[in-house]
């Protein structure tokens, strides 16, 4: 595998009983070692990266998208990474991280129920990288006045309230700022004005509901703070590039 920079991040896991030889070229630096059964190489996104393998390999590979990996992590989490996202960990022992990378592996095998089944095990498999791995901005900020630990209270408000009517000002509250200051330094920080960010929210959380089809489009719509169907519909379009009723049946 020559030397390249992705614009993924690479998660290696090693399936393997034996232990066997592996080169790597990383940024710059030579490794030549031998590699574990449950050991796992994490690669960000944008470091130079090549292999060579002297025998027959048995790995998964997981490549995650940085934008949506950090869209994960905090709409998700709570959590704000910063701009390198993951640590850069050449070789670490976790046979949880493998364990969970099996998972998403048979999920893809099943055929019954395949896509909801990996879905819930990627969340676990992302949930478990982010908080051992991810290297989180504890104070990210771009202003002296807005830290991760107000997003935090944000979005716990989000959850908890996201069926109800909520104004800019109820959020700014909970971040301790005016609606504007809030305003400006949520859009600059998250890329997303407060309105889209709630929006978006309540979109997760219905195409959640989706999955049942036996609820009905007007009750996920109302639950998840839609004035009505036709707005949920919109807004779902707009975002997801396809209607619920489309979503559902794909």
């Amino acid at each position: 595998m020559p030397i390249n920079k992705y614009e993924q991040h690479h998660i290696i896991i090693n399936l393997k009983e034996e232990p066997h030889r592996v080169e790597n070229w990383r940024n710059g630096e030579h490794r030549d070692f031998i590699y574990h059964k449950n050991e796992i190489i994490v690669t960000p996104a944008g470091i130079e990266s090549g292999w060579q393998w002297h025998v027959q390999s048995k790995c998964i590979i997981i490549t995650l998208e940085p934008i949506k990996f950090e869209r994960f992590a905090q709409t998700e989490l709570g959590i704000l990474l910063s701009e390198w996202q993951l640590k850069d960990l050449p070789q670490f022992l976790d046979e949880d991280i493998t364990q969970s990378g099996i998972q998403l592996l048979e999920a893809l095998k099943c055929e019954l129920g395949s896509q909801i089944m990996f879905e819930s095990f990627a969340r676990i498999f992302l949930t478990k990288l982010i908080l051992k791995y991810g290297l989180q901005a504890e104070e990210y900020e771009f202003s002296k006045s807005f830290t991760a630990k107000q997003y935090k209270q944000v979005l716990d408000y989000i959850a908890i309230n996201y069926g109800n009517n909520i104004l800019l000002e109820d959020m700014a509250a909970k971040a301790s700022l005016s609606p504007s200051h809030f305003s400006r330094l949520f859009k600059q920080t998250i890329g997303q004005s407060p309105y889209q960010f709630l929006m978006a929210y309540r979109i997760e959380q219905a195409k959640k509901m989706l999955d049942n089809p036996n609820k009905l489009m007007a009750d996920i719509a109302f639950t998840c703070g839609f004035s009505d169907q036709a707005h949920f519909s919109r807004v779902f379009k707009k975002i997801e590039g396809l209607t619920p009723k489309q979503y559902r049946k794909k």
